[in-house]
């Protein structure tokens, strides 16, 4: 049977035993003639779930259910100025604030439609997100007449049957007897299977009543259990390689560790065990980074040699939440055998060639963890190289590359949420040791341009919700254009990120991956410093903006304590070559090109 399979199964016996909990308090509860709304009831279970925040436009289909929002004292409407904007919110709010999920809300048809491109990176990228649309009543569904924001051809599912291919799981409420019951199960399975779920409000549900006592079974968010037969043979087989091994094995960390809530886990077993601990780019921050046994970021062949080389000549490499798209693995450049693999993952174990399918790491890694702690005397005597970047000395001021990441990496501070657009930016940051209980966040995977500035607006609300500390963007000039209308949203909430704009005069990523001087890879060149006052802000009092040239303007503003404060929202316009680009950006491309073969053989 296939992990898929297995989990759809796991996925109804906690359903079922939900709905059994559900009867036996009914039984018990002093309260059973209480009722609310359909609508309310959704907003109970969200702010159970810890979210404080939701995302979207307003729509005559979604209006009435925004009216129990706004009513509620602790979850807030934001409010964003499209769709789109508003998917990619939620999806940075749900990195940030891992334990919760993010909402965004949109109206039938125009508004899904437009938000349909942020849910799947979010479903590429294993973050938990709930669609949620307001649509016609039941009454219009049935009768189907030629509404707005209908196709005009009585298909009122298209949009639910679209939903499918980006989401985990869809619930189209029909009436109030099983309303409760599919919200239950669809913000279960958002959680448990950290992928987004799509969930269809028609107006006239929202306002049917239904009996409150269901709320005080609090939602079964545990991952099912583990086959201990299965389970005990997948730890002897473990064990049994280490041993062969002769200790010699590393710890490889990948974003599914954060994003399927295992990060204490496998804090435990680096730590208890002793072995080596490297991350994924997608898995950067997992780990912390001034751990004295971590050794960087392992990309394949676009790894510094020093990783590379310890990786790679490893006996033995446990691998938790491995995501193995070309982006994060070099362009599948991996010189890991199977043979010499482990691989955890939340609904399924893989040990050398062997699949074990509903075996998930959650459970197993407490476990593996007690079983290998005897190895520690000999593996922490692996030695693992520090991992660094130091500030390069060159013999002009421009604003380079090779330059800027490791001087920036100075500026970070604890707690830091670092942002790093697709391309220039996510590739420079990787190689720049993050301070402790800082969090990076990027879409490696899935890589929309102009994702980072809807992202920004919910990470820094899930870091105020967190207590962290700075949120710091890093945007090209290309990608900014795409999405800069948040940053109104930003100034409206008082939210006060850094926003770094790299000028480079167009789409750096795709001039190192195909035409290099074409002018489709140029954009038009915006008034940069203008933008937050064209957006409302007052310069110099609600918001600051600056522009640098060169090393030493750039590094005055880094070490000025008012800008490092971060008292208001600040964008500094970066002035850099239009033709540079980060070494490992730089080896992505040339590995990229050549895989695509834009260039036909002469």
């Amino acid at each position: 049977m296939s992990s898929t399979a297995v989990a759809s199964l796991q996925a109804e016996v906690t359903r079922l035993r939900h709905e059994l909990q559900t009867l036996k308090v009914d039984g018990e509860s002093p309260v059973a003639n209480e009722t609310l709304f359909v609508g309310q009831y959704l907003v109970e279970r969200l702010v159970q779930l810890g979210v404080t925040k939701m995302f979207g436009v307003p729509g005559d289909f979604n209006l009435g259910f925004l009216d129990f929002v706004e009513d509620h004292p602790k979850i807030d409407w934001v409010g964003d100025c499209n769709e789109l904007n508003a998917a990619y919110a939620a999806d940075g709010y749900a990195r940030v604030h891992d334990g919760t999920i993010g909402v965004v809300t949109t109206t039938f048809g125009v508004g899904e439609l437009s938000a349909m491109n942020g849910i799947a990176g979010a479903f590429s990228e294993h973050v938990p997100v709930l669609h949620l649309v307001g649509v016609p009543s039941t009454h219009q569904q049935k009768s189907k007449p030629m509404l707005h924001h209908t196709l005009g051809d009585g298909r009122f599912d298209a949009y639910y049957e679209a939903s499918k291919q980006f989401t985990i799981s869809q619930a189209s409420l029909k009436n109030k007897d099983t309303a409760a019951a599919e919200i239950d199960r669809i913000l279960t399975e958002c959680v448990v299977m950290a992928r987004p779920v799509y969930l269809m409000l028609p107006t006239d549900l929202a306002y049917e009543r239904i009996p409150a006592n269901r709320l005080r079974t609090p939602l079964n968010l545990e991952p099912p259990e583990n086959d201990a037969e299965v389970e005990n043979f997948v730890l002897d087989e473990i064990v049994k390689l280490v041993e062969e091994a002769q200790n010699d094995a590393i710890i490889l960390v990948d974003a599914c560790a954060v994003r399927h809530g295992v990060k204490k886990e496998v804090e435990e077993l680096y730590k208890r065990t002793g072995f080596p601990v490297y991350s994924a780019p997608m898995g950067k921050s997992v780990v912390p980074e001034s751990y004295e046994r971590y050794g960087g970021i392992y990309v394949g062949s676009i790894s510094s040699e020093a990783v590379k080389e310890k990786v790679e000549s490893a006996k033995l490499i446990l691998s938790v939440g491995a995501i193995k798209s070309d982006f994060n693995t070099g362009n599948f450049t991996y010189h890991i055998p199977t043979q010499r693999t482990i691989e955890l993952h939340s609904d399924h174990t893989r040990v050398q060639f062997a699949g074990f399918p509903g075996i998930g790491m959650k459970r197993l890694l407490p476990k593996l963890t007690a079983r290998l702690q005897p190895f520690q005397g000999d593996a922490v005597q692996l030695a693992v190289p520090k991992f660094q970047l130091n500030l390069p000395k060159e013999d002009n001021d421009v604003i380079s590359q090779a330059w800027l990441w490791p001087r920036v990496g100075q500026f970070f501070k604890p707690k830091d949420i670092i942002v790093a657009e697709t391309g220039t930016s996510s590739f420079g940051v990787l190689d720049i040791p993050l301070p402790q209980d800082s969090i990076f966040v990027s879409q490696i995977l899935w890589g929309s341009i102009g994702w980072t500035v809807g992202a920004t607006l919910g990470a820094a609300f899930g870091g105020l919700d967190r207590g962290l500390g700075r949120t710091i963007l890093f945007v090209g000039d290309g990608s900014i254009q795409l999405t800069v209308q948040e940053l109104s949203v930003m100034l409206r909430w008082n939210l006060k990120p850094i926003i770094f704009v790299l000028n480079n005069s167009g789409y750096t990523i795709e001039r190192y991956l195909h035409g290099m001087h074409r002018k489709y890879n140029d954009i038009s060149n915006w008034r940069w410093t203008k933008l937050l006052e064209t957006f409302g802000a007052e310069e110099g009092k609600t918001a600051k903006s600056y522009t640098v040239r060169t090393k030493d303007e750039l590094s005055a503003l880094l070490d000025d304590p008012t800008f490092a404060k971060a008292d208001v929202i600040q964008l500094v316009e970066l002035i850099m070559p239009q033709h540079d680009a980060p070494r490992a950006l730089k080896v992505q491309a040339e590995l990229s090109g050549k895989t695509n073969r834009y260039v036909a053989e002469i």
